[in-house]
């Protein structure tokens, strides 16, 4: 492996209760503890809880085993909010470990301490509160 770099153009945010119309497809996704304003239909994201990755987000994230440990991040008041970033198959693991290990969410384990990839240069664009948009990550 060699050095390479990942643009991420992440969409979002869907809602718990709007979970079903994240997209399908292959790429990384982000959990987060929001608050809902139901005046302009807007999410205030507070903190970043997770970050995962799959061949369909959507599916995965419907039916993950860790929302349990996720909604012991909600406050009363608040809920969890998601967003996504399409990634090929090939690169998932990669960029989704860059990600843990910059960001080192609380629900994550694997990768917070440790990068076991040549350095990798991700930059996210669209919706990327509370992530860093440019950034580069170096094996460990």
């Amino acid at each position: 492996m060699a050095a390479q770099t990942f643009n991420v153009d992440i969409q979002g945010y869907w809602r718990e209760r709007n979970k079903s119309g994240i997209p399908n497809h292959s790429g990384v996704y982000f959990v987060y503890e929001a608050t809902y304003n139901a005046g302009n239909e807007t999410v205030t994201l507070l903190r970043l809880i997770y970050i995962g990755e799959s061949e369909n987000v959507r599916d995965r994230i419907s039916n993950h085993e860790k929302l349990n440990d996720w909604l012991r991040y909600v406050r009363t008041g608040n809920e969890l909010c998601y967003s996504t970033g399409s990634v090929q198959s090939t690169n998932r693991e990669r960029v989704e470990a860059a990600y843990i290990f910059k960001h080192k969410p609380p629900v994550n384990d694997e990768y917070k301490n440790s990068f076991p990839f040549d350095q990798t240069t991700i930059i996210s664009t669209g919706k990327t509160a509370l992530l860093d948009t440019n950034f580069t990550v170096y094996r460990t």
